[in-house]
């Protein structure tokens, strides 16, 4: 009977011990973030605790809003303030005006500012450069110095009254201009060889912009979306000047509309009410603040 001998079990080297330095460096390293992290909570403080004292005001009592010093938590909770949101006004259907303004602002900029930035940074037409030079000078003219004729102009249209302003002017006015720039520096950046290959596939120039340019700006997309999402929804002048009907009001009038019946504001009523308002802008930027970064980094590429 023959045996067969068993495999030997393989042999298992203890791990070399960490060296001192080794061991040093990865306990300084450890130093340096719970630091660098210190630091960081400590600098978020100036900037978290009016956001959160807003938040807290809107369950307080008005004496304890104004008491001195200030207290961030309410000694006495209570919801006067909150439950008056959606009576005292029509909140509801302000904040919805402005959801949607907002929304509609933010997809025709980024439309309109796409195809002019593509235009300025791959189409070779005459004065290019110069037409983007007089668009860019627009940027240095205050709102206020044209609020008169465009005033005239709405009126003549007929559109007093009425979103169209709010909508068509953040559109193709001045405020767009930032956003023809973002993406002019954007499309510059991309090689000059994914245009090309377009081209030996049968493109057109609406082709490459449609199947290339356009899907790979996400960044600069991003970009122009939280800018004019934040912009558009917290408009105040325009609204202020075209608007006449409660129905019709933004945000930003409905907010200067919580008085009680002798006229006083109804402080933690509107601080409630102005929380609100935080909520749609905080959830577009958790969800595009990587490619807004992206975006912006990219202007600087190429002039």
């Amino acid at each position: 009977m023959r045996s067969e001998t068993l495999p030997a079990a393989p042999e298992t080297r203890p791990r070399p011990a960490p060296s001192p330095s080794a061991a040093r460096a990865r306990r300084r390293g450890l130093l340096t973030k719970v630091v660098l992290y210190g630091l960081l909570v400590v600098m978020s403080v100036p900037f978290l605790y009016p956001t959160l004292w807003m938040l807290f005001s809107a369950f307080k009592p008005v004496d304890e809003i104004f008491a001195v010093p200030p207290s961030l938590l309410p000694r006495d909770w209570t919801l006067d303030g909150v439950s008056k949101i959606f009576t005292v006004t029509p909140f509801a259907r302000q904040y919805l005006n402005s959801l949607y303004i907002a929304v509609v602002v933010t997809i025709g900029s980024i439309i309109v500012c796409s195809i002019a930035g593509y235009a300025f940074a791959r189409i070779r037409f005459p004065f290019a450069g110069k037409l983007f030079l007089v668009l860019m000078s627009g940027m240095m003219i205050p709102g206020e110095v044209t609020i008169i004729p465009i005033f005239r102009w709405v009126a003549d249209l007929g559109w007093m009254d009425t979103h169209l302003p709010l909508i068509i002017i953040p559109i193709f006015g001045p405020a767009s201009i930032v956003g023809v720039f973002i993406f002019r520096q954007f499309f510059l950046s991309l090689p000059q060889e994914l245009e090309e290959a377009g081209r030996l596939d049968g493109l057109g120039r609406l082709g490459i912009f449609l199947r290339i340019a356009f899907p790979l700006s996400g960044p600069a997309i991003a970009a122009v979306a939280i800018m004019k999402f934040l912009a558009s929804f917290n408009m105040y002048f325009e609204p202020l000047i075209f608007l006449r009907s409660e129905e019709l009001f933004t945000v930003g009038l409905a907010l200067t509309r919580y008085q009680d019946s002798y006229g006083e504001p109804l402080h933690n009523t509107q601080i409630g009410a102005t929380a609100l308002t935080v909520v749609p802008i905080l959830l577009v930027f958790l969800f595009a603040q990587r490619q807004f970064v992206e975006g912006l980094s990219r202007t600087g590429l190429k002039g």
